[in-house]
């Protein structure tokens, strides 16, 4: 073959290469930027270290009864629960059956999609101060192996996960999460919400029975997020 004909293919294939890598090193510098972009992103979503004893935890349940709340309380989420940081780890302190501590991870998982909202009182350090904090784990733990309270109940007999959070936050800090309601106060006309109604109370629904609902305490103006997934 004529050697000028080598060296032109030599050519081609040299500048072949050098296009090719060209192209890949600028894609990789492309992606390294988008990583570096949205590192602030990922470690403010996913950066457990952040999470703080007394921090409020909310999730859709995947219970029986979770459609029915979500509908009666026009929110998405049914269930919450109270944070513990133990030796390092983090728990759910949490009204199911019964009221017990949870592990973080686990309560994670049942959740559906295992989506979930960590809300933080706005003043908390002015506020959660390590002896109020011990008292409010003093209170819960009043609670611990308790049933719980299908019939929502405004008493200490029997417990559910929203009564659970807001009788520690009041009676430990003094401090009321949300607004209380009655039953009759919440949306009771979708037929799904009325099936489960029937099906706890039977015809005999208490209606002025106080309640306080995961929705009501979600949307208090004395919380923020500090972690969403």
């Amino acid at each position: 073959m004529d050697k000028r004909i080598i060296k032109v293919i030599l050519k081609i294939v040299v500048l072949s290469i050098l296009v090719y890598a060209g192209i890949w090193i600028f894609d990789m510098y492309k992606f390294a930027r988008g990583v570096q972009a949205d590192a602030p992103k990922f470690t403010a979503q996913f950066n457990t270290t952040d999470i703080q004893n007394g921090d409020i935890i909310f999730q859709t349940s995947n219970s029986s009864q979770s459609k029915a709340i979500q509908l009666a309380t026009n929110s998405k989420y049914s269930h919450m629960g109270i944070v513990y940081r133990i030796d390092g780890k983090l728990f759910v302190y949490e009204a199911v059956q019964p009221v017990k501590l949870t592990k973080f991870n686990n309560w994670i998982n049942r959740g559906k999609n295992r989506h979930y909202v960590i809300k933080r009182l706005v003043n908390s350090d002015e506020i959660l101060t390590q002896e109020i904090l011990a008292k409010m784990k003093r209170i819960g733990d009043k609670f611990e192996g308790k049933n719980y309270d299908l019939y929502f109940e405004w008493s200490d007999d029997k417990i559910y996960c929203s009564e659970l959070v807001w009788k520690i936050y009041k009676e430990g800090a003094g401090i009321e999460i949300g607004e209380l309601e009655k039953l009759a106060d919440f949306n009771l006309q979708n037929t799904i919400v009325q099936k489960k109604m029937k099906e706890r109370y039977g015809e005999n629904i208490p209606m002025d029975e106080i309640v306080i609902s995961p929705a009501k305490m979600f949307n208090s103006d004395k919380l923020k997020i500090v972690l969403k997934k």
